[in-house]
Order: C-alpha cells, then structure tokens, then sequence
C-alpha cells in the first residue's frame, strides 16, 4: 500500500482504504494476486476539490506503448481502457460507473495487454472487500477530520 498515505480508512478483505490530506483525495486500492516487480495496483479515487468521484485508475504491472489495446474483464462484463506507460484508466466518468458497478457484483476482475516488449500479460485482482472499500473511501471524503 502507499507510503504516502495519511489516513488508514479500512481494510477490507483484499481491498484498504485511504484519505490523503493535500490535496484532498480519498481512495480504495488493491494490489493484484501476484506480486510483480513494478508494484501494480487498482484504484478508485475520489478527489472532492476537483469534484471527481468514483475515478478508477490501474498501475500496470508491464509498460504499455501509447494508445495500446488494454482489456479489463470484470465478470461478463469487458472495458477497453485507455493506456499510456504503466498506467491505464476508464475513457470518461461514464466508463468508471459502469468498471465501479461490475466490481461490486463480481468477484474477481483482470486486465491484459501487451507489454512495449510485445509480451502479453495479465494481472488479475480479487475482488473480496472491494465494495466496502469503495464505500469507505467516498465517506472518508465526505467526513472531513
């Protein structure tokens, strides 16, 4: 988990939660089944000053070229995400409600690509305690200490 955090919300299962102070950022976050030498992980942020909520983030476990096909699959449902280096993210708001809403009824979630090397990977995430964590993260940033 991260270093920088200020605040320890929970942890649930596989899934913590986090509020960082400055700026104010409150966020759910798991690492995936295996570790890997660059220290993936899944987020969902929420950033109250710049009215951002729900916003899902993934730290890749390879580097991937700019604009490279990258698939998440949670349960039945598949998002092409948008992917530059070592991060891939949802297209719009609309694409993170719809990641948010298949993690809470799922259990297990992957994302695969390949790597700059031309490599296929796959990192894949449980999802055991992902709900509560997204719920502690969006009170933790409501609830200011």
């Amino acid at each position: 988990m991260p270093a920088t955090a200020k605040d320890s919300l929970g942890v649930f299962s596989s899934w913590a939660a986090f509020r960082d102070a400055e700026p104010m950022r409150c966020y759910a976050i798991a690492q995936p089944r295996r570790e890997r030498e660059s220290e993936p992980f899944a987020s969902i942020s929420n950033w109250p000053d710049r009215d951002v909520r729900g916003q899902f983030h993934l730290r890749l476990s390879r580097s991937v070229d700019e604009g490279a096909y990258v698939r998440l699959r949670i349960g039945s449902r598949a998002f092409n995400l948008a992917a530059n280096g070592h991060n891939a993210w949802g297209r719009d708001a609309r694409m993170d409600a719809a990641i948010l809403a298949a993690i809470r009824s799922a259990d297990v979630m992957s994302v695969g690509a390949r790597g700059a090397g031309g490599v296929r990977f796959v990192d894949r995430y449980d999802l055991a305690g992902a709900a509560s964590a997204i719920d502690a993260a969006t009170i933790g940033c409501i609830v200011r200490r």
